[in-house]
C-alpha cells in the first residue's frame, strides 16, 4: 500500500502521475519482491557468476561465507519495485543516472523486501518546458532495515505537455534495428593480465573488457523482468516516445559491464593458474557512485566496455584487504560514450 496521498494510483478517469504530483518531503512505500534462490542464481549466472552468488557450497569458502544476491541484482529488483510501485503509472521519461548506490546488507534467498521512497527535491526543466526532474532516495528494506540505498533523479513529463517533437531514435544515427541475431553478441579483446594482488596494483591501468551487442530480444527479455517501461519492451511505443526507438534499460547496460568484467578476470586468472601462479581474490563491493547513462543504447548498438584503476588504499577495518577504485565506461560503435560510473571493490593483499 502506498503511503502518500499524491502517490495513489490513478483511476481510469484520472491522468497518470506527472511531474506536478511529486512533492518534496513526501515518503511512500510499496511491496517489494520475495527473493528466491533460483532468482539469485539465475541472475548471477547471466551477469555476475562469482562463487558467492551461484553456489551454496562454494560460497562458504569465500570472503562472504554464504550465498547472497549480486548487488546488481538488488538494483534490478529495486528498479522493478519502483516500476510496479508508481513508475508505470506515471509520465516517466527515464533517468539520467544514479548519484550513489550503497549495498548496506547482504540480500539472501528468502528475504521479503519492501520499497520505500522519499522525494528529496523537484526541478522544472528550463530548456524543456514539457518535462521536470524529481530527485528520490530509494531504499530496499528487510524487516524495516535498509539493505540498499539509492539516490537519483527521474525525468517526468509535465501535466498536459505536448508529445515530444525531437525524438532522436536509432534511425537518425544509422543504427541497425532489424535483422538476425549476430553470430555472437560478445567479443573479447586480447589476453588480459591476471588479477594481481592489491600491493602490486598499478594506478592508471585500463582493462579492455570487450564488446556486447544489444539485440532486441535481449533488451526486451531483461526489461520485461526488471524494468518494463514501454520504451524498453514495446518497439511501437518506443518509437512514439522521446527516445524514438527501442532502447535498453540502463540497468541492463550496467549488468553487461559486470558480466564482461567477470569473464575478463576469469579468463586471465585461468591462464595464471595454468602457469602455476595464484591470482588475487576480489571481495564484494560496498557500492558505486556517479553512474551516468549519457546516451540511449538502442537495439543493434554494440558497446565496448573498459575499466581504469584510479585509486587504492588499505582497508582500515579489514586486515589483509585493500580498497581499489575504478572508473568504468562504455562507448558505442560511433565512439560516443553512453555509460560510465565509479566503483569500489575489496581487493586481497599479498
Amino acid at each position: 500500500m502506498l503511503g502518500a496521498a499524491t502517490m495513489d494510483a490513478p483511476s481510469p478517469h484520472r491522468p497518470p502521475l506527472a511531474f506536478e504530483d511529486f512533492v518534496p518531503g513526501e515518503v511512500a512505500t510499496a511491496e517489494g519482491p520475495t527473493v528466491t534462490r533460483d532468482a539469485v542464481v539465475a541472475f548471477a549466472r547471466a551477469f555476475d557468476p562469482q562463487p558467492f552468488h551461484v553456489d551454496d557450497e562454494a560460497a562458504k569458502g569465500t570472503f562472504v561465507g554464504e550465498l547472497i544476491a549480486s548487488g546488481w541484482h538488488s538494483c534490478a529488483m529495486l528498479m522493478r519495485a519502483v516500476a510496479d510501485g508508481f513508475l508505470l503509472r506515471s509520465t516517466s521519461m527515464g533517468a539520467p543516472g544514479i548519484e550513489e548506490v550503497r549495498w548496506l546488507k547482504p540480500v539472501r534467498p528468502g528475504d521479503r523486501l519492501c520499497l520505500r521512497w522519499t522525494i528529496l527535491e523537484t526541478k522544472a526543466s528550463r530548456s524543456r518546458p514539457e518535462m521536470g526532474l524529481v530527485r528520490f532516495r530509494f531504499e530496499l528494506l528487510r524487516g524495516g532495515e535498509a539493505v540498499l540505498s539509492q539516490t537519483n533523479w527521474i525525468i517526468f513529463g509535465r501535466r498536459d505537455a505536448p508529445p515530444p517533437s525531437d525524438r532522436g531514435g536509432p534511425e537518425s544515427k544509422g543504427v541497425a534495428t532489424h535483422g538476425a541475431e549476430p553470430p555472437s553478441s560478445l567479443h573479447h579483446p586480447g589476453e588480459a593480465a591476471p588479477t594481481t594482488f592489491f600491493d602490486d596494483v598499478v594506478i592508471g591501468v585500463t582493462r579492455d573488457l570487450g564488446d556486447y551487442t544489444f539485440t532486441p530480444e535481449a533488451i526486451v527479455g531483461f526489461a520485461s523482468e526488471f524494468d518494463p517501461q514501454p520504451f524498453h519492451i514495446d518497439p511501437e511505443a518506443a518509437c512514439r516516445s522521446h527516445f524514438g526507438g527501442l532502447c535498453a534499460s540502463g540497468w541492463h547496460t550496467a549488468a553487461v559491464w559486470m558480466k564482461l568484467m567477470i569473464e575478463d578476470r576469469r579468463s586471465a586468472d585461468k591462464r595464471a593458474r595454468v602457469a602455476g601462479e595464484r591470482p588475487a581474490v576480489l571481495g564484494p563491493s560496498p557500492g558505486f557512485r556517479d553512474l551516468r547513462w549519457l546516451k540511449p543504447v538502442y537495439a543493434g548498438d554494440t558497446i565496448r566496455y573498459r575499466s581504469t584503476l584510479t585509486e587504492k588504499r588499505p582497508s582500515a577495518s579489514r586486515p589483509g584487504w585493500g580498497l581499489v577504485f575504478q572508473h568504468n565506461t562504455g562507448d558505442n560503435q560511433h565512439g560516443e560514450r553512453v555509460f560510465e560510473f565509479r566503483s569500489t571493490v575489496l581487493w586481497e593483499r599479498r
